[in-house]
């Protein structure tokens, strides 16, 4: 299974300087139902920042998934394109089976997880970022940005699950390690505590220091910088 490679000599790397910001906040999507769509988005659990409407004609509704920068909007005049169409929507998870559970609690269909068949591409399943070619399963060695869960809502519009515990370099910079949600460090901490045991394994003994090697890992992991050993 081929999953992304991480270059570490990038990790060294300064950021390459910006001019004007730019920020993606809004994602427009089509439906043909509006009451219908907003029942769904509610379902999920995302907060209903809007809902305007100006009498029968034009209405705009925006939600927010829970952790996110960017939202999402839908309604009544307020995109041409065809309601469904819109596919290869992403929402980044730190742990794939718990999303897939709270959807699955909450009466969402969600599909098993699933990972990208190495370098085969091209096959007959749906496209999403691994190609169209969907193998069974979570990525067997669970590789960041390797695994990856769909679901649609009622006219089609398609989301995908991707699990990321572990940025590229140059995504995220290590000054600015920031977390969504308390479930989103829990996941950071335990993944620390695993490594951290090994860790220890290979030291011979109790690391009185363990709270800042924990937070070094997790600085560097998000980053996408070479974790300590």
């Amino acid at each position: 299974m081929a999953t992304p490679q991480i270059d570490r000599d990038a990790a060294a790397k300064p950021l390459a300087s910006r001019g004007v910001d730019l920020k993606l906040e809004v994602v427009v999507i089509p439906v043909s139902d509006v009451d219908r769509a907003k029942a769904f988005y509610t379902r999920l659990g995302w907060p209903l920042d809007a809902d305007f409407a100006s009498g029968s004609e034009w209405r705009v509704i925006q939600f927010t998934p829970p952790g996110s920068a960017c939202s999402v909007i839908f309604g009544k005049n307020v995109t041409a394109a065809a309601p469904g169409s819109a596919r290869g929507l992403y929402l980044i998870v730190s742990d794939l089976e718990a999303a897939r559970k709270d959807l699955l609690e909450r009466g969402i269909d969600v599909s098993k997880p699933f990972h990208g068949a190495g370098d085969v591409h091209a096959g007959p399943d749906e496209p999403y970022l691994s190609g169209s070619v969907r193998v069974s399963g979570v990525d067997p060695n669970r590789g960041s940005y390797g695994s990856f869960a769909s679901f649609s809502d009622p006219d089609g519009n398609g989301w995908l699950f991707q699990e990321v515990t572990a940025r590229l370099p140059g995504r995220i910079d290590a000054t600015d390690t920031t977390f969504t949600s308390a479930s989103e460090l829990a996941g950071a901490l335990r993944r620390a505590a695993a490594a951290h045991g090994e860790h220890e394994k290979r030291t011979g003994g109790h690391d009185e220091n363990w709270q800042a090697w924990y937070a070094d890992y997790i600085v560097r992991e998000q980053a996408g910088q070479p974790l300590p050993s």
